[in-house]
């Protein structure tokens, strides 16, 4: 992701903050092997899973979307989600092309 995107993602985050919109930050932390996106790709989820921007696509992504909501439900502040393709559910979370992916998700306000 080039940085202006990165950039209107961040300020979409400030409008739906002001909006009083739970808002968490996801963000690609590590790759290993083969990975979609980039470390430092983000994308920012709100409490009805409405989303903007992209750390992965395809069934990662609605993982991540997925996380990001119960992370507002159970009011945690943060989590650390690995996706690795030795996981029993790789397939499941598109990760069979043999990459692995750590993707930090927290709370902002």
């Amino acid at each position: 992701m080039t940085q202006p995107f990165i950039d209107t993602i961040l300020e979409e985050a400030i409008s739906w903050i002001e909006s009083n919109k739970q808002v968490v930050l996801a963000t690609v932390v590590q790759t290993w092997g083969s990975s979609p996106f980039q470390i430092g790709s983000k994308m920012i989820i709100d409490e009805k899973g409405n989303f903007l921007g992209s750390v992965s696509g395809g069934c990662v992504e609605t993982s991540v979307i997925t996380e990001c909501v119960e992370l507002i439900k159970s009011k945690n502040s943060f989590k650390k989600i690995d996706f690795k393709v030795s996981d029993e559910n790789a397939w499941n979370v598109g990760l069979a092309c043999g990459g692995e992916m750590t993707v930090f998700i927290e709370q902002i306000n």
